[in-house]
């Protein structure tokens, strides 16, 4: 890495607007492999050389912003974790990330409750909901429609 990454301060003043875009980025494009609350125990992350790690614990967090900043924008060869974000340093998604690792530690049960709902879902997982909706507001189902063994 750069050694400039290491003293490079995050631009981005990490409000809760700036949050809230960061949560849906991180739901949609890094909990697959990452978790939504951080710590890599997703089916993809588990089974993944080298592991992703715990974004809450000292290894990520010790890291200055611009070293987190750094890992998004271009990844780590050899490993899963792709390049992110836009060309030159001014990327504020990127930036707006990095408030998204800072704030892990403390995420709420309600923020990960929140993310989950803009996790990537397959068609499957879009049906069931559906499923599972219409049940709870009262539509009728066909006995043999959920009965599959």
């Amino acid at each position: 890495m750069p050694a400039k990454y290491a003293s490079l301060p995050n631009p981005v003043i990490c409000t809760p607007l700036a949050l809230s875009e960061a949560k849906a980025h991180w739901a949609d494009h890094c909990a697959t492999c990452h978790a939504n609350h951080g710590d890599g125990a997703t089916m993809l992350g588990k089974n993944m050389y080298p592991r992703p790690p715990d974004m809450r614990e000292g290894e990520t967090q010790n890291q200055s912003d611009g070293e987190l900043y750094y890992t998004i924008k271009n990844g780590v060869r050899l490993t899963g974790m792709p390049a992110f974000g836009e060309p030159g340093d001014s990327d504020l998604d990127s930036w707006k990330l990095v408030c998204l690792v800072r704030h892990l530690p403390r995420l709420t049960s309600e923020e990960v409750t929140e993310m989950k709902k803009l996790n990537p879902k397959t068609p499957d997982d879009r049906e069931e909901e559906r499923q599972e909706a219409d049940f709870l507001n009262g539509a009728s189902v066909a006995p043999d429609e959920h009965h599959h063994h």
